[in-house]
């Protein structure tokens, strides 16, 4: 009897620790990603998911713990490791000398492909920018930042991204641009790390959702088996299920419930 080898995740994340000085940031942390999906990770202010996505895009190394990406070791192999990722951050990485379409031929020629300018024109064209293309940056409004910044990392295709608070700032028109370029890159079979703030973000994207707290992962799983972990509740004889924003607070708050999803 024939069996189909279940594919390596894209991201795999055991016994993660990392500290600055006598803050203990990462406390152990275990995640693994599967190709192709969208994955939110939640966390308060200072619960270490930048920390984590700097160490997966090899910019911070970890005091502890194994993580592969795309089959590289980010510690051992980090070279490979940069060419299969793009990174987008909460602020847009732009020249706003430039413009838009000579920020993408830049990217293209950095990553030593053939034809930038036809590369440029292709990714203009694909983020509904061809207009813009030859203005500079300093012009674009604040989404049309966003979705450059966002192309200016797919080029090259890289398969799989890290998308850092990516609406960060954003005003609500540009934040739904942005989430359905998102879901645009999972339909391409891009993998993505999204970390927000933003609750309704994670539930909108995300496959699945990791809520790290105290530099552990205390949760993982889709919107509904997170939604498991509280009873609903009776508002006038009527079942309301939790939401996201009351399963977050319920994990993080003081009255965490000791069990954890995995």
């Amino acid at each position: 009897m024939m069996t189909t080898a279940v594919p390596a995740p894209a991201i795999s994340v055991r016994g993660l620790e990392k500290s600055f000085d006598d803050l203990r940031v990462l406390r152990g942390v275990d995640l693994d990603i599967e190709r192709g999906s969208i994955v939110a990770l939640l966390g308060s202010n200072g619960a270490g998911k930048t920390t984590m996505v700097r160490i997966l895009a090899t910019l911070t190394r970890p005091d502890a713990g194994t993580v592969m990406v795309d089959g590289f070791d980010v510690m051992t192999d980090g070279a490979n490791v940069r060419e299969c990722i793009s990174l987008t951050g909460q602020f847009a990485a732009v020249d706003q000398i430039l413009t838009g379409r000579e920020n993408l031929k830049l990217v293209a020629k950095l990553r030593h492909l053939d034809d930038p300018g036809g590369i440029a024109d292709e990714f203009l064209a694909r983020f509904d920018l061809v207009d813009a293309g030859s203005r500079r940056v300093a012009g674009y409004s604040g989404g049309m930042r966003r979705r450059l910044d966002i192309a200016m990392s797919l080029v090259g295709n890289p398969p799989v991204i890290f998308l850092d608070e990516p609406t960060t700032g954003l005003d609500p028109e540009a934040r739904i641009e942005v989430w359905t370029m998102v879901q645009e890159l999972a339909t391409r079979g891009t993998t993505v790390l999204l970390t927000t703030q933003y609750l309704e973000e994670a539930e909108k994207l995300a496959d699945r959702i990791a809520i790290l707290h105290e530099g552990r992962i205390v949760a993982n799983g889709t919107l509904a088996e997170l939604k498991e972990l509280l009873p609903p509740a009776e508002v006038e004889y009527v079942e309301k299920q939790p939401s996201l924003e009351d399963i977050f607070l319920a994990l993080v708050g003081k009255n965490a419930p000791e069990g954890e999803l995995r």
